[in-house]
């Protein structure tokens, strides 16, 4: 009886110390990702619904009641095509290539605070972790270019390279302004830090710049150059079909998300209720956040069904020769603005 004890307590304490906290980890991402990648499929008919409504048609209305039932149908599509791999291609690097994009996007959301108090991964350092996981969607576009053994499928995925990293510099620069008002790499941190409206004012032109090279950075109209109908047809993605062509779409989807995300986090308040208003906080923390989100989400849509394509030189000149100036600029005079308030975090302490 005694040895039967001693074995209970052993296992007993082996499922507290290891296996309990990794069930917890593993329900908790669940809880974020199965949410996520049904928001993601409906992304997709929320698009098509907005672009009708601004065109005056009626977008998805057969399948299932109002459409409803879409995105189910066209991923049931592309699950029974058949998956073609060009004769020439690098097949090991031409399959992972959608598979390394769609998983960074859902990598990424490891940091992000959904609510207070609840993300996967609250570390110190959440925004470089951040931008480092936007920074490697490049390599997957560019793996995607050069396996499929085709020039124009190698040109698009250049062309999106040059577009993602030129964008990445100034989404860099905003992340050190909002760094400079908040003092903390921790996204959780960012939301709670009380901001004086001065400095919110102060930061608005960073937002206007984030949230267009936001639009750049998902290669999202109107500067969605990797494809091209008149010159590279589809792109990076030109020779995939099936389930690793619908990786890549998704991952463009789940990209637009994170940004919204991202967009929310560091410059929407988070989960707070907007303007601080008290009232507002019956409403659970998780819906203000989708309800932010969705907003950002809008405004990309509605962003595509008004503005035409942008030309390749003007893109590369809005984002060298305007946004790189402009935010080293604004870099410099919100930290003098902050310094001369004596609004830089930690120096009123050092004082």
């Amino acid at each position: 009886m005694d040895s039967i004890t001693f074995d209970t307590a052993f296992w007993l304490d082996i499922f507290n110390t290891y296996l309990w906290p990794l069930l917890l980890i593993v329900g908790k991402i669940l809880l974020l990702v199965v949410p996520l990648i049904v928001a993601m499929a409906y992304l997709t008919y929320a698009e098509r619904k907005v672009l009708a409504a601004m065109q005056l048609r009626q977008g998805p209305m057969m399948v299932g009641p109002f459409g409803l039932l879409q995105p189910l149908a066209d991923g049931l599509k592309l699950l029974g095509k058949e998956t073609i791999i060009p004769s020439g291609a690098n097949r090991f690097v031409f399959v992972m290539a959608p598979m390394l994009t769609f998983m960074l996007s859902l990598v990424a959301w490891a940091v992000i605070p959904v609510s207070d108090g609840w993300v996967i991964a609250n570390i110190n350092v959440g925004v470089l972790y951040l931008f480092a996981i936007s920074s490697l969607g490049v390599y997957g576009i560019l793996m995607a270019g050069w396996a499929s053994n085709s020039r124009y499928a190698f040109l698009g995925g250049l062309r999106s390279a040059a577009q993602m990293v030129s964008y990445e510099v100034s989404i860099g620069l905003v992340l050190v302004t909002v760094l400079l008002t908040t003092g903390s790499l921790n996204l959780t941190t960012i939301v709670t830090q009380e901001r004086p409206i001065w400095v919110d004012v102060l930061l608005f032109p960073m937002f206007v710049v984030f949230v267009i090279s936001a639009l750049a950075e998902t290669n999202r109209a109107p500067f969605d150059l990797p494809e091209g109908e008149s010159e590279l047809v589809g792109g990076y993605n030109v020779e995939y079909s099936s389930m690793t062509f619908a990786l890549f779409f998704l991952g463009e989807y789940m990209n637009m998300i994170l940004m919204a995300a991202m967009t929310t986090v560091l410059f929407l308040g988070g989960w707070l209720p907007p303007f601080g208003i008290a009232a507002l906080s019956v409403v659970p923390g998780f819906v203000w956040f989708a309800a932010k989100i969705s907003f950002v989400l809008f405004v990309f849509l509605w962003t595509r069904a008004t503005l035409p394509r942008y030309r390749y030189d003007q893109l590369m000149r809005l984002g060298w020769k305007i946004f790189l100036p402009f935010t080293l600029l604004w870099v410099v005079v919100t930290a003098g603005v902050l310094l001369y308030n004596h609004a830089l975090p930690g120096m009123s302490a050092a004082m």
